[in-house]
């Protein structure tokens, strides 16, 4: 094994053995915050190597497949982002989650772990056991303060909505067997058409499910019941993420089948439109912010969609220091205020200035104004959208406009200045209200460096790294004209200013996420519960009753068959051993009066006989002698008479 190998191998197991050790070791509570920072240092530094060296591995692990892990273009630009943004995440917990910080790292490396096992993935069995880990320890983490229920129920929301997308995965793993082209995922588009089709669907239900795209989109509102450190990482580069990066792996398979590609397209572009105008509705910072991960993440799907996978996936890294930034500092707003509604931020960058400039610049990135990152990023996608049809583009500027909307809202509120009302008297500011907490050097340190990753890294999106992305990664990589930027760039820029002279529209419609979760409940949950109920009824009324009455009849019969048995067999039984029994006397008498008399007078008659032959035996010669003379005058005159 060569040094890159071990590397590529060390890259997920190190997370998981120390984050497995931390959750099981309580005692190590006091070095918890320590050992999980120098582990997620050392799996940075491994993959920053892992990424330059681009290895592969594999060991035999199921029948017809292996555990395999390789570094692709594509994966090198997933694992740093994975690996920064846990460090700079798990940094910054340390100043937000103060008990049971073993659990809480311990869980952290281990959502991590499974993250970066997901983008290294070449096998279908290693992604499903990487995607079965984040799902686990997805829950423990949204419902890690377990003793508030409501958390604890957000947590099992979040992960039974994912979990049945999940069930996705299964079915594209039997449709590749049965298709033909085995477990490897690069193997995909060579599987028989209905069933490469068939598995297709699979991978598109288990990605919509984790990236919270329609309709899957609610779990993510849930998902806020979580701690903030566990918010931005879920948000920004591990579970929601790996949903749309799983839609760019799979791209080519996508492509193959001819229809697959417009539809998640359109299922991109919707969700980046609908979702835009749910964060739009929001009052709540950290739900705007989840409602606006489905909007961004709609972009990278229908990225996936184009087949422009360099866009998708430098739109997803830019959008994982953005939303990791605006998620920590929302964190760090609930820790010194005690709240998250917009209405109790106002000013806030007045007081806090380092994070709230660094929030400001995460909202102008999310809001896609020039320079920033995302606006870059997300005009490599909708490029390839107008190449594809003008309809797709259209919808693709729409959603970018609800983008500048929903940040708007979130600028024009947090900007440090003293609010006024519109008769031009001072307003209550955060400036007046008490404060709880600290802002730490270590969270300022933190969002300041993801400030700088909201402003720069829309260089993927641009020449020259476009174009050498673009060509490690294949795919379409079309470069957006002049215009097209510049018009997207007018329209967040018109967006952002008309929402300082009105306030932004709050559509009633979608202030409840749709209210897909009621549907759920009415659709699936409810009529399921009623069907069990149904179910349970049966089977108490018939099939119990059915046995129970079995059960009767069958101690009904066997008591009339051990009567019968009393009465008849056993009576003949004992008549029939009595009758033996008498026969067998009989015969005894008859064996010790007759049988053994004849034998003992038998027995007296020989022993007499003997005792007459005996008499002749006296041992005197002359007796012999006589006894000869006699027998042979006796046979002379024998011959004689018979002449």
């Amino acid at each position: 094994m060569t040094g890159s190998e071990s590397v590529l191998w060390l890259l997920p197991v190190v997370p998981a053995g120390v984050g497995a050790a931390l959750v099981i070791t309580p005692r190590a509570e006091r070095l918890a915050a320590r050992i999980s920072l120098a582990t997620a240092s050392l799996v940075l530094a491994l993959s920053l190597v892992a990424a330059a060296m681009r290895p592969q591995v594999a060991l035999p692990f199921v029948a017809g497949a292996d555990f395999g892990l390789a570094v692709d273009a594509l994966t090198a630009l997933m694992l740093p982002m994975v690996t920064v943004v846990t460090l700079l995440v798990l940094v910054f917990s340390t100043g937000q989650v103060h008990e049971s910080q073993a659990r809480f790292h311990g869980l952290m490396l281990l959502f991590a772990a499974a993250a970066l096992l997901t983008a290294a993935a070449t096998t279908v069995p290693t992604l499903l056991l990487a995607w079965e880990v984040m799902g686990a320890t997805s829950y423990a983490l949204i419902g890690f303060w377990w003793r508030e229920e409501h958390r604890v129920s957000a947590g099992l929301t979040a992960f039974l909505t994912t979990r049945a997308a999940d069930l996705g995965l299964y079915v594209a793993a039997g449709a590749a067997v049965a298709g033909g082209a085995g477990l490897t995922l690069s193997a995909l588009p060579q599987a028989s058409a209905g069933w490469r089709d068939l598995a297709v669907v699979g991978i598109l239900v288990a990605a919509l499910g984790k990236a919270a795209q329609l309709p899957f989109s609610f779990w993510l509102s849930r998902a806020m019941a979580g701690p903030s450190p566990v918010s931005a990482l879920l948000h920004s580069a591990a579970m929601v993420a790996m949903g749309g990066y799983l839609l760019l792996r799979a791209q080519p398979a996508i492509g193959a089948t001819g229809w697959a590609g417009p539809t998640t397209a359109w299922m991109g572009a919707l969700t980046a439109v609908v979702l835009g105008g749910v964060a739009l509705a929001q009052r709540d910072l950290k739900q705007l912010l989840a409602a606006s991960t489905s909007a961004q993440l709609g972009f990278v799907v229908l990225a996936a969609g184009l087949g422009a996978v360099s866009g998708g996936a430098a739109h997803l890294v830019a959008h994982a220091a953005t939303k990791a930034l605006l998620f920590l500092s929302a964190g760090v707003w609930l820790t010194v205020l005690g709240t998250q509604h917009l209405d109790g931020l106002r000013g806030v960058a007045r007081r806090w200035p380092v994070v709230g400039w660094s929030a400001i610049i995460g909202a102008l990135s999310l809001a896609g104004v020039v320079p920033l990152s995302l606006w870059a990023t997300k005009d490599a996608v909708l490029v390839a959208a107008r190449s594809e049809s003008v309809g797709l583009y259209a919808v693709g500027l729409a959603a970018a406009a609800l983008s500048a909307g929903y940040a708007a809202k979130v600028l024009w509120l947090i900007r440090p200045v003293r609010a006024t009302s519109r008769h031009g008297r001072m307003t209550r500011t955060q400036t007046d209200r008490p404060v709880i907490g600290q802002v730490t050097g270590r969270e300022k340190a933190v969002v300041v460096v993801l400030a700088i990753g909201a402003t720069g890294l829309g260089v993927l999106a641009l020449p020259p790294l476009a174009g050498r992305l673009g060509a490690a990664m294949g795919g379409m990589s079309a470069q957006p004209s002049v215009w097209e930027m510049v018009l997207s760039a007018m329209i967040a820029l018109v967006v952002v200013a008309m929402a300082a002279f009105w306030r932004a529209p709050e559509p009633r419609w979608a202030a409840d996420w749709l209210r897909l979760e009621r549907a759920v409940h009415g659709g699936v949950v409810r009529p399921t519960l009623r069907l069990a109920r149904a179910l349970a009824r049966f089977d108490d009324r018939v099939l119990d009753a059915g046995v129970e009455r079995v059960a009767v009849a069958t101690m009904t019969l066997a008591g009339r068959v051990g009567r019968a048995d009393d009465h008849s067999l056993d009576a003949g039984v004992g008549r029939v051993s009595s009758a033996t029994f008498a026969l067998a006397v009989r015969a005894g008498h008859v064996d010790t009066v007759r049988v053994d008399g004849i034998v003992e007078r038998t027995a007296r008659l020989i022993g007499r006989l003997g005792a007459l032959a005996r008499r002749p035996q006296t041992g005197q010669l002359h007796q012999y002698y006589l006894q000869a003379v006699v027998v042979l005058t006796v046979g002379v005159l024998v011959l004689v008479l018979v002449r």
